[in-house]
This record gives C-alpha cells, sequence and structure tokens, in this order.
C-alpha cells in the first residue's frame, strides 16, 4: 500500500461532500438555460417536462445505489458494468462516460466565461461580453478570445486544485454549491410573493399546437440537467463508508435538485409566462428575475445579476464535478488495465490519481473546439447509453450473483431496472430521431468516437498481451485489502 501508484485512494469525503457533489453537477448551468428551451417545446407543460425526467432518473438512481453499496469501488457506472460484462462492453463503457464527462467540463467552462464577463459588466468593470475583445498572454505576444482563456482558466485551477488534494476540492464544492442553491431560493422566494405570481395563468396547458407528445422531445433535451448523481459513485473509494454514504448521497441529491427544479420553472412560468419564458430563451430565467427581484439594492443591484451570479457558480461547481469524476472514470479504468497502467496509480505525495486528472484535463481543453451543441447533445446520448446499461447491470448481478453482499437493496425489484431501461431507451431514441434532422454531425463524432475506441482497446490489448483482460494487481489490492478508515471499502465479496 505504500509504493507509489499501488494504494487505495484516501477516503476523505463524508456525506454532505458526496451529496454536493451530485448536486454541483445536477444544479449546473442547466436549469438557466434549459427552461427556456422547455417552455418553447411544450408551454406550460415544461413544469412536468422536468417532473418526469426528475422520475425517469429515480429509476436509474436506484440502480446506481444499490450496486454502489454492493461495489464500492471508484469508477462509477464503468466500475459496476465491469463487475458483469465482458471487457469489450465495459471497455466502451467508460471510454463512453470517460469523453461524456470531459466534453461536459468544456461546456461548463465555456459556460462560465460569458456569464462572469456579464457579472462583471453589471458591475461596471468591463464592456459588454461581446464587446471584449482578445486578451494579451504573459508569455507570448498573442491574444486569445476573452472566453476561451476564460474557460482555459477554470479548466487549469479546478484541475490544480483536483491534482493536489481532494479534500479541497470536496470542500470548494460544498460551499459552492450551497451559494448557488441559496440563489436559486431567493429567486424563488421573491417570486412566489410577486402579484405576477399570484395571477399566473398555467392554461391552457398545451397552447396552440402543441400536445401532450410535445414533452417527448422537451424531455429528452433537457435530460441532461438530471446527469449529476452519477458522479457520486466515480468517487466512491474516496468516501468514508461508502456502502451506506453513496445510496443516502444518491437520493438526498436527486430529491433536493428535483425539488429546486420544479420550484425554479413554477415561479419562472408563473411570472414571465410560458411564451415569455421561450421567447427569452437562454436568458429566461434572468429575464424573469429581471420582473419582480428588486432593483437599486447594495450588491445585488437587480434580479438578472443575482440570475448570472447563480449562474457563474453553477458552472463551476458542475465543472469541479466532472473534473472529479473524469478523472476517476480513466483511473478505474487504468486501475483495471483497459487504459495505460500509470493512470490508474495514486500520487505518492498527493494522494489523488494525477495521471488521470492531467490526462482528462488534456482531452477536456481540447474538447472546447467542438461545436457547443453538438458536444451538448453528445453527452445526453452517452449518458442515456450508460444509464441503460447500469441498468442491465443490475439485473445481470441479480442473476449471477443473488448471494451477494447487498446492504441496500431496491424495492419493487424488478420492476425499478425494467422501466429505468424502457424509458432510458425511449429518450435515447427521441434524441436520436431529433438529432437527424437538426444535429447529424453530433452523431457521426458519436459513431467515430465509438469506432476510435474499439482501436485503442485492440490497440492496448495486442501492447499488453492481454492487458485489457482482468484487473490488474493493483486492482485486486484496492479490491480486497481493507484501509484504516474503513474496513469494507475493499472487499466485493458474496455473502457464504
Amino acid at each position: 500500500m505504500s509504493s507509489h501508484g499501488e494504494r487505495a485512494p484516501e477516503a476523505e469525503l463524508g456525506l454532505l461532500d458526496a451529496t454536493m457533489i451530485g448536486m454541483g453537477a445536477m444544479i449546473g448551468a442547466g436549469i438557466f438555460v434549459l427552461t427556456g428551451l422547455a417552455a418553447e417545446l411544450s408551454g406550460p407543460a415544461a413544469i412536468f417536462v422536468f417532473a418526469l425526467n426528475g422520475v425517469v432518473t429515480a429509476f436509474t438512481g436506484l440502480s446506481y445505489a444499490e450496486l454502489a453499496s454492493a461495489i464500492p469501488k471508484s469508477g462509477g457506472g464503468y466500475a459496476f458494468v465491469r463487475e458483469v460484462f465482458a471487457d469489450l462492453q465495459s471497455f466502451l463503457m467508460g471510454w463512453m462516460l470517460w469523453f461524456a464527462y470531459m466534453i461536459a467540463g468544456a461546456l461548463y467552462a465555456l459556460g462560465f466565461a460569458p456569464n462572469f464577463l456579464e457579472l462583471l459588466h453589471v458591475y461596471g468593470i468591463v464592456p459588454p461580453p461581446g464587446e471584449v475583445g482578445a486578451v494579451a498572454l504573459p508569455v507570448v505576444d498573442v491574444g486569445i478570445p476573452a472566453g476561451v482563456g476564460l474557460a482555459f482558466s477554470a479548466v487549469l485551477l479546478f484541475v490544480a486544485l483536483n491534482a493536489v488534494s481532494t479534500a479541497a476540492s470536496g470542500s470548494i464544492e460544498t460551499i459552492f454549491t450551497a451559494t448557488k442553491v441559496t440563489i436559486l431560493m431567493v429567486f424563488v422566494g421573491f417570486g412566489v410573493t410577486s402579484p405576477m405570481f399570484t395571477t399566473a395563468e398555467f392554461q391552457p396547458l398545451f397552447p396552440g399546437d402543441k400536445t401532450a407528445f410535445s414533452i417527448l422531445p422537451a424531455m429528452g433535451l433537457t435530460f441532461i440537467a438530471f446527469e449529476g448523481y452519477d458522479l457520486i459513485t466515480t468517487v466512491t473509494e474516496e468516501v468514508k463508508n461508502p456502502r451506506e454514504n453513496i445510496p443516502k448521497a444518491i437520493f438526498v441529491s436527486l430529491a433536493v435538485t428535483v425539488a429546486v427544479y420544479l420550484l425554479v420553472v413554477t415561479v419562472a412560468i408563473g411570472t414571465l409566462g410560458a411564451s415569455g419564458l421561450a421567447e427569452a430563451g437562454e436568458a429566461g430565467i434572468a429575464a424573469a428575475a429581471t420582473e419582480f427581484m428588486p432593483t437599486g439594492l447594495p450588491v445585488i443591484k437587480n434580479g438578472g445579476a443575482v440570475i448570472v451570479f447563480g449562474a457563474v457558480f453553477s458552472t463551476l461547481t458542475a465543472l469541479n464535478a466532472v473534473v472529479i469524476a473524469s478523472s476517476r472514470v480513466a483511473f478505474s479504468m487504468g486501475r483495471e488495465g483497459q487504459l495505460l497502467p500509470r493512470f490508474g496509480q495514486i500520487h505518492h505525495r498527493f494522494g489523488t490519481p494525477f495521471i488521470a486528472i492531467v490526462s482528462s484535463a488534456i482531452v477536456m481543453l481540447g474538447s472546447v473546439v467542438l461545436p457547443t451543441q453538438s458536444a451538448g447533445n453528445m453527452s445526453s446520448l452517452f449518458f442515456l447509453l450508460s444509464f441503460v446499461v447500469v441498468n442491465g447491470a443490475v439485473i445481470k448481478l441479480r442473476r449471477e450473483r443473488p448471494n451477494m453482499r447487498r446492504p441496500y437493496e431496491m424495492p419493487f425489484y424488478p420492476l425499478p431496472p425494467i422501466l429505468g431501461i424502457v424509458l432510458n431507451l425511449v429518450l435515447t431514441v427521441v434524441l436520436i430521431s431529433f438529432l437527424v434532422r437538426t444535429d447529424p454531425l453530433a452523431l457521426i463524432l458519436s459513431v467515430g468516437w465509438i469506432i476510435l475506441g474499439v482501436i485503442a482497446y485492440v490497440a492496448l490489448d495486442r501492447r499488453g498481451g492481454g492487458e485489457t483482460g482482468e484487473p490488474t494487481a493493483t486492482a485486486a489490492a484496492a479490491d480486497h485489502e481493507p484501509t484504516p478508515t474503513d474496513s469494507e471499502r475493499g472487499a466485493v465479496t458474496d455473502e457464504d
């Protein structure tokens, strides 16, 4: 355990930290930019869009909770699939998740930049974001767009933080997430007490040419807002008492997130109206806040400033969460011999998966060049597919290892994972059909990434002489050797 690269990550995160990782990823920029899109597609029924997405994701959340209690290993969905499926299937699962987290990080970083510039503009520090030009780099005599420079800086900041201390990154996530939830609750508080809300009309539920079926494409496009609780399972071995705390963190983060979403969307539609919200688009929440929140107060300035401030914190917490998640997937794959072994090593000084963090950051920075819409659609598609596989893993594990120790067992099995598979497949088909018409580039890039993964799998297998097969010795040690902080964290065993 003391040799370089051959010890398990240290358990430094508590239940609150784990919960905030999930909430930090879910309550991201999505609630600010996707509400207007949902209202445009489904009218006032956008409230049901977020409610139904919460129900759909809850079924998969039950599967994640059971698997995390039975398989207390870092790596999230990849670690679970690796336990029950063959090498190629588990590799592709990790390959998709790794990329999905990394491009999500690039999107959050790019989302942070304009919101931060807008916040500075509100307080008169810089011109409007569209008028901010290039910034000079101190080392070379060239300039880069301010937005790209800020995006790169945000990624580098959180990479450095995660590389040197898991505890520090967890604490930052907790503080930032609590701040943005407080901001959203201020928005809700002012909204529900405003005259606009008390006279709100939510009828007709489906105005114009909209029908109940209009909910489906809106659900598919906004589903990414509920991706995040799965990030909790990527740091399982860094959480104290994970067999109990990981399931609790999943349920608490999902419940709080769904409640916050429904409150925010209801207030936004009730004050601005579905048509006004749709017209405002990505700035819908800020537009609603400007209508009813006070102006001229110290620090606050106006409602729009409050929401922009919340968006800044939202993008930062989401970015930090996916930096954590992407690196832990790569770490788990390296430890299992499905990426280069150095990915699965723990830094001898910092106690973090240093190489996995830095490598993930490089790809994350490179993903900034991808078209924003296509990258977001790819991320949603990969997450939906991974959720289907994770639900299948629960069923397969129950059948093959019925006596396995499961501190948490989902109720009404096998109904939740079956519903999870069916509903996620429905959303996948809806999303693909939408992308065929509107964003074929996302489909082409998705297929290309999977093909590249197959090539990488074959190359790694030949390079290591079968290295992508059985777990490495390091993985075995991490699975079976108990640690001083939690004697249950290592073993994945069946009951006698």
